[in-house]
């Protein structure tokens, strides 16, 4: 069995990691928060679906120009930058809680998260292959996600007993506010490394090379295309306000709990995937366990039972454990490190775009159909989608183990890919 605690012996992994759980936390909070009080405020579904649409348009427009500074400057002072905005941002949302600001303050702030995570999430999704060695990535990315579910768990269930106790939610954003900049403080605690000259100048063309390595790397494309479409279809997160308020009648505090059932969900698959040998088929594991997502969420949109609806919730988390460290793995093992920055700027396009406009097209379709028409409906796209992917990229069910994938070696005069990227 592989040593579990490998990559938690670097002192400097293990600081990134609490870093990282912190402002997980901050994001979770502020997250309860803003969907309690807008729908608490307005009572529409479509509101809440705003909330994606308004995070995702800065990460659409910037996630080019982010991924290409992620590779130009140091990584570390780009996330720390980035990170003092979101800073900001919750800083304001509790000044507008607490005067009883409105409406358009509190989506204008959240689209300055949304511009702080297109900087965020390059510089901070492209740091840990420089703390790690190659072979260690699995073991560190599960950590890493282990200490991202632990936080939100904690932090949705915090967060809806905090606006229970206080009858508001200043509390919780000045909370969240007070977590970014601690990460900020953390950031300065790690190394600085400056990217290597690509004696380049910057481009359009520079800039695409992200995108263009990805198309040609079929199997980390189908991974990235299996997640998009199963979280845009099969998330239920956004119409969580509406459940708790109305079909399951818990509150606040229940709503915090339901944020949270996902998270146990996946920080006890977390737990497991340290200790667990590498996957031998992890493009076969992948596959199922999306499956897996869509069946749970079929059920908890058709239960109207508190505790079915937290178990259906933590096996949606526990899938998409799998998920997530299977595809963070891919990314960090097959793209060579000077251009991790936009490979990891187009990823969080596709995950951000995954998760920001499937809380619209959830609250859209809620608005349409009702919020367990959306969900229900979610969850059969999502396993149909599980099924057009095998078919159209094989070379997903065709990985080799995780351990024994290693990044192209490009020629210095050409950004594009071997022929190699495109087996895999």
């Amino acid at each position: 069995m592989a040593d579990s605690t490998a990559a938690l012996r670097i002192p400097a992994v293990r600081r990134f990691a609490a870093g990282r759980l912190l402002s997980t936390l901050a994001a979770q909070m502020l997250s309860v928060a803003v969907g309690w009080q807008l729908y608490d405020r307005t009572g529409s579904a479509f509101a809440l679906g705003l909330v994606g649409l308004v995070q995702i348009i800065p990460v659409v427009l910037l996630a080019l120009p982010a991924g290409q500074l992620a590779d130009r400057v140091p990584r570390r002072n780009l996330a720390a930058a980035a990170h003092a905005l979101l800073f900001l941002c919750a800083s304001g949302l509790a000044l507008v809680a607490w005067a009883g600001g409105p409406l358009w303050a509190i989506y204008a702030l959240l689209f300055g998260t949304g511009v702080a995570g297109a900087f965020r999430s390059p510089s901070v999704g492209a740091m840990l292959p420089q703390l790690v060695p190659p072979e260690l990535f699995a073991n560190a990315n599960a950590w890493m996600s282990s200490g991202f579910e632990l936080a939100s768990m904690a932090g949705p269930a915090l967060g809806g007993f905090l606006i229970a106790f206080t009858g508001g939610e200043t509390l919780t954003y000045a909370l969240a506010a007070a977590a970014h900049l601690f990460f900020v403080g953390v950031l300065f605690t790690l190394p600085a490394i400056a990217p290597l000259p690509s004696g380049k100048a910057a481009s359009v063309h520079e800039a695409l090379a992200g995108l263009r390595f990805i198309f040609r790397t079929k199997a980390f494309l189908g991974a990235m295309t299996l997640d998009l479409f199963a979280v845009l279809l099969g998330g239920a997160t956004a119409l969580l306000p509406i459940f708790a308020k109305d079909i399951l009648h818990v509150g606040p505090t229940g709503l915090g709990w339901l944020r949270a059932a996902p998270s146990m969900g996946a920080f006890s698959m977390a737990l497991i995937q340290t200790r667990l040998p590498h996957w031998r088929q992890p493009g076969r594991v992948l596959l199922w366990t999306v499956a897996g997502f869509g069946l749970a969420t079929l059920v908890f949109g058709l239960s109207r039972n508190f505790w079915l609806s937290m178990a259906a919730l933590a096996l949606t988390g526990a899938f998409d454990n799998v998920s997530v460290v299977i595809r963070l793995t891919l990314e960090q093992a097959l793209t060579p490190d000077p251009m991790r920055g936009r490979v990891s700027s187009i990823h969080y396009v596709f995950i951000g775009f995954s998760n920001e406009l499937g809380a619209f097209e959830s609250g859209a379709t809620a608005a349409l159909f009702g919020a367990i028409g959306s969900v229900v409906g979610g969850g059969l796209g999502t396993l149909f989608i599980v099924g057009l992917v095998a078919v159209l990229w094989p070379q997903v069910a065709q990985l080799a183990p995780l351990n024994e994938l290693r990044a192209f070696e490009l020629p210095p005069d050409e950004l594009q890919p071997t022929n190699a990227a495109s087996s895999p």
